[in-house]
C-alpha cells in the first residue's frame, strides 16, 4: 500500500519531533505522501509537485508578516502538499493562528513540531520507504506491461489487454477514443460501488489516441494502478495502432508540430503545412503550454482549438504541450486575441502557465512564433517577481507582444547596457525601495503599463486612490518632476520594462 501521512506520524523519526495535528481537515491523516522535503524559503510552492510533507523550521515565518504567513499557507495549498509541518521554539513559540485560519480554510493539514529533532534524519528515514514502494511499483507495473504484451503476441485484442491489467490492480478498465466512444473495457474480480477514478493519456505517435481510465476500490491502491497503466501506454498504443492507424494528414501534422518545435527551415514548413491543411501564406499563431499534466491537457486544448480557429496541430513532449493555430487572413489580429481569451478556459493544475506567440505571416514563421512564446516564458519567472512586474499571465494565459520590449532588450543588449539605462533613469527610484523597503518602482511600471492611469493603476495595486497619488508625488520628486507630456515618459516606461529584467 501507499504511504499515508499517518504512517510517517508512526514513523521513530518524526515521533521523535512531538507531531500534533493543529488542523481540524477532514482524513488529513489518509493523505498519500510522496516525498518528505525541509525548506525555510517562503516562495517554495512552485518548487513542489505536490503530494510532499514540507517541513518548517519557523526561522523565516518568525520573521514574516503576518499578511506573509498566510499566503504562504495558500500557495502550498494551492500547490496540492500533503502537509505542512512546523517546528515550534523560542523563535516561533506557537504557530500563529492565522496560519491555522488559513490552513483550515484551505485544506490544508498543519503540524506542530513540538520538539526539535534533525530534519535530515527524517527525510532519510521516511523517503528512503517512499523510494523503496516506488521501486516496488514500477516492477509491478513492468511486470504488468510484459503480461500484457505476451497477451498482444498471441493475438489478444483491446478487451483481453485490458482484462489483464484488470486483474493484476484489481481496478476496472476501460479505454475510451478522444470523442468519448468506448473502445475496449474490463471488469475488475471485485466491481466496487464506489471508488477512485484516474486517467492516463494513450498516445500514437504523439497525438492523443485514447484515454486509459481506472477505477480503483476505496480499499485498493490508486497509485499501483496509476503507474501500471503508465508502464502499458507503450502496449495499448501498439494494440491501437494495429486496430486504426492515422490517416496521412494526421501523420503530417505530427511531422509539421515536430518540424516548428525544432526550428526547421522555413522552406520545409512551407511543404509540410499545406500537407497538414495549414495554408503556406496564411497568418498562424504559436502555442505553448508548460505544465506538470501537459499530456493530459491535449485533448481539452484541442478542443478549444477546434472551436477557436479554422485550422490547429498540436504535439506533446514531456512537460510542455506546443500548438499551432491558422487565423482568418482578414481579422488575424482580432482573431488571436479571440484565441487568448479563450485559451484561458483551458483547466490546468497550478502552477502551470500558457503563452501565445506574436502573429506569424505564413507557415514558414511559425518556427518563429513558437520561439518568441517560449521565450517569453522564460522572462515571466523574472517579469512576475522583480521590481516592477506588470504585464502577467490572465488565469495562467501570456500574450508574448506584451513582453515584446522585455524580449527585444534581452536578445539586443548586454545586461550591462541594460543595468546601466536603469540606473540613470530609475536610480533615486530603486535606492529609495531598497532603503525603504518600498514599491515605488513597481508602482510606477503599473501607472506607466495602464498609460498613466492614475484610478486604474490603484486598483491593479490594491491601493485607495490618496495612496496612489502620494507614491506618484513622490515618484515624480524623485525622478525629476512629473514625465507627462514630455520626453521622459519613454524613457521611464523603457526603464521599467528593463528593470524585470
Amino acid at each position: 500500500m501507499s504511504l499515508l501521512l499517518a504512517d510517517a506520524f508512526e514513523h521513530e523519526s518524526l515521533k521523535a519531533a512531538e507531531p500534533v495535528l493543529r488542523t481540524d481537515v477532514p482524513e488529513a491523516l489518509s493523505r498519500q505522501l510522496r516525498w518528505v522535503h525541509s525548506s525555510e524559503v517562503l516562495d517554495i510552492a512552485p518548487l513542489l509537485r505536490g503530494g510532499e510533507l514540507l517541513l518548517s523550521g519557523g526561522q523565516a515565518l518568525a520573521t514574516a508578516s503576518d499578511e506573509r504567513r498566510v499566503d504562504y499557507v495558500r500557495q502550498l495549498a494551492a500547490r496540492g502538499i500533503t502537509a505542512l509541518a512546523i517546528e515550534t521554539g523560542p523563535e516561533l513559540p506557537a504557530i500563529p493562528d492565522s496560519m491555522l485560519d488559513a490552513g483550515q480554510e484551505t485544506g490544508l493539514p498543519i503540524i506542530e513540531l513540538c520538539k526539535v529533532a534533525p530534519f535530515v534524519g527524517i527525510m532519510q528515514a521516511i523517503n528512503s520507504l517512499l523510494v523503496s514502494e516506488s521501486v516496488a511499483q514500477l516492477q509491478f507495473g513492468d511486470e504488468t506491461s510484459h503480461a500484457m504484451a505476451a497477451e498482444l503476441a498471441h493475438g489478444g485484442g483491446l478487451d483481453q489487454l485490458l482484462a489483464v491489467l484488470a486483474s493484476r490492480t484489481g481496478a476496472g478498465a476501460r479505454l475510451v477514443s478522444p470523442s468519448g466512444i468506448t473502445l475496449g473495457s474490463a471488469t475488475a474480480a471485485a466491481q466496487p460501488e464506489s471508488g477512485i477514478a484516474t486517467t492516463v493519456d494513450v498516445p500514437v505517435r504523439g497525438v492523443l489516441a485514447a484515454r486509459l481510465e481506472l477505477e480503483v476500490p476505496d480499499d485498493g491502491d490508486a497509485n499501483l494502478a496509476r503507474v501500471a497503466g503508465e508502464r502499458c501506454v507503450d502496449i495499448l498504443g501498439l494494440a491501437l495502432l494495429q486496430r486504426m492507424p492515422p490517416g496521412l494528414k494526421e501523420l503530417a501534422g505530427i511531422e509539421l508540430m515536430r518540424a516548428i518545435s525544432s526550428g526547421t527551415q522555413s522552406w520545409r514548413l512551407q511543404q509540410l503545412g499545406p500537407a497538414s491543411g495549414f495554408p503556406a501564406s496564411g497568418p498562424a499563431a504559436a502555442v505553448v503550454v508548460r505544465s506538470s499534466a501537459a499530456g493530459q491537457l491535449r485533448t481539452q486544448l484541442d478542443a478549444i482549438l477546434q472551436h477557436a480557429v479554422p485550422q490547429s496541430a498540436s504535439y506533446a513532449d514531456n512537460a510542455e504541450l506546443i500548438a499551432l493555430a491558422a487565423l482568418p487572413h482578414a481579422t488575424a489580429v482580432a482573431a488571436r486575441i479571440a484565441l487568448l481569451r479563450a485559451l484561458e478556459g483551458l483547466e490546468v493544475p497550478d502552477g502551470s502557465i500558457i503563452a501565445v506567440g506574436p502573429l506569424a505571416q505564413g507557415i514558414g514563421e511559425a518556427s518563429w512564433s513558437l520561439a518568441e512564446a517560449r521565450r517569453t516564458l522564460e522572462l515571466i519567472p523574472v517579469a512576475g517577481t522583480g521590481p516592477g512586474s506588470g504585464p502577467g499571465a490572465a488565469n495562467g494565459v501570456v500574450d508574448a507582444e506584451d513582453f515584446a520590449v522585455e524580449r527585444l532588450a534581452e536578445g539586443s543588449l548586454d545586461a550591462a547596457t541594460r543595468e546601466g539605462f536603469v540606473r540613470r533613469q530609475l536610480g533615486a527610484v530603486v535606492e529609495h525601495d531598497e532603503q525603504r523597503r518600498s514599491e515605488l518602482v513597481r508602482t510606477l511600471a503599473v501607472w506607466l503599463d495602464t498609460g498613466c492611469n492614475t484610478a486604474q493603476a490603484a486598483r491593479e495595486l490594491h491601493l485607495e486612490r490618496q495612496s496612489m497619488h502620494h507614491r506618484l508625488q513622490r515618484i515624480f520628486e524623485l525622478c525629476g518632476g512629473d514625465p507627462r507630456g514630455t520626453g521622459r515618459l519613454a524613457a521611464l516606461h523603457l526603464a521599467t520594462r528593463l528593470a524585470r529584467l
